[in-house]
């Protein structure tokens, strides 16, 4: 007897592994060499060119929303302030986030191409992680930003400084992309002896390591201690940033004033809750969810990389004033056009 697409949906990590495997037999004489395999959702190949719809409609969705946002902070001279300049670099991590995952994801459901070449694979894992680590300090530098428009206003344009959001950005970029090195770099010279497949249509650390026929055991620890120094030792900063932040609005009289002092951070609020509990939740799966039916690794893969990124644009356009008055602005003026 066959096995339905239910059958697929709830098998554990090692069975679909080993049904893969026979389905997609590795063909190459140097296995270790060969291309590894990527996954989209097994049982339901049939059924891809419907999936596909709603992913372009988020993938389109995601870079129409954060383009149209870089391009307004870009344009629109009103904008051109440092809680802006985060919001851009905020909305171009996302951007890039999802330009490195939409090619070989869009080519398995549209293409069913799942063959992708060590070195590419290795590269894109590169820039998944290590964007995830630089979104999270662009978090954590606009709640820096929110505390310094708060608690110190009367210093904000004095302090944040054009150069030093440079710099704060550049630091940004810095930490998250030498941060991954020491975990990927190994990935280059393991040998790879195992079935070569993928769990997502996508590459991703934990998955390229397990098929290395090494001792990964660095490479185990390492994003154990990467994870407790940038995204909590982030969310930790955060909190504490906004303990502070409400002290200070606490200690104003007027609730005119109030009011508009805490909604200037509604909006990093709503936007930190949606990266961090995506994150905690894939953290959670991959960790003790092992067990768990492997359509529920992908499901909370793929939320996480496309939830974020599409909410961000949402999420600004509908609490910050400034932005929705621009958005207004360039409608206006492609009418009168």
């Amino acid at each position: 007897m066959g096995r339905t697409s239910t059958d697929f949906l709830n098998l554990d990590a090692k069975d679909f592994e080993a049904h893969i495997t026979k389905l997609w037999p590795t063909k190459w004489p140097n296995i270790s060499a060969a291309p590894f395999l990527l996954t989209g959702f097994p049982g339901l190949e049939i059924a891809y060119h419907w999936i596909s719809i709603p992913f372009f409609a988020v993938y389109f969705s995601v870079l129409l929303g954060n383009g149209t946002l870089l391009y307004l902070i870009k344009d629109d001279h009103s904008l051109h302030e440092a809680m802006y300049y985060f919001l851009a670099m905020l909305a171009g991590t996302d951007l890039m986030v999802t330009l490195t995952t939409m090619p070989t994801v869009m080519g398995t459901l549209w293409l069913n191409h799942r063959e992708i070449s060590q070195r590419v694979c290795f590269l894109q894992a590169y820039f998944i992680h290590s964007l995830s680590i630089v979104e999270s300090g662009v978090l954590l530098a606009m709640a820096y930003d929110r505390f310094i428009a708060i608690c110190t206003p009367l210093r904000y344009n004095s302090i944040l400084t054009n150069s030093r959001v440079m710099k704060v950005g550049l630091g940004v970029l810095m930490r998250g992309f030498s941060s991954l090195l020491p975990p990927i770099m190994p990935l280059y010279f393991f040998p790879y002896c195992h079935s070569h497949v993928l769990s997502h249509a996508f590459c991703l650390h934990q998955d390229v390591m397990e098929l290395a026929c090494a001792d990964i055991t660095f490479n185990r620890l390492y994003p154990v201690v990467l994870v407790a120094l940038t995204f909590f030792l982030d969310v930790m900063i955060i909190v504490f940033s906004y303990v502070l932040i409400l002290k200070t609005v606490m200690s104003i009289a007027f609730r005119e004033e109030l009011a508009k002092a805490l909604n200037t951070c509604v909006s990093h609020i709503c936007r930190v809750l949606v990266f961090y509990i995506t994150v905690i939740g894939l953290t959670f799966i991959h960790r003790f969810g092992k067990h768990a039916p492997c359509m529920v690794h992908l499901t909370m893969s793929y939320f996480y990389f496309l939830f974020p990124p599409l909410m961000n644009p949402i999420i600004y356009s509908i609490k910050t004033k400034q932005i929705q008055r621009s958005i207004i602005r360039l409608f206006s003026v492609q009418n009168r056009a």
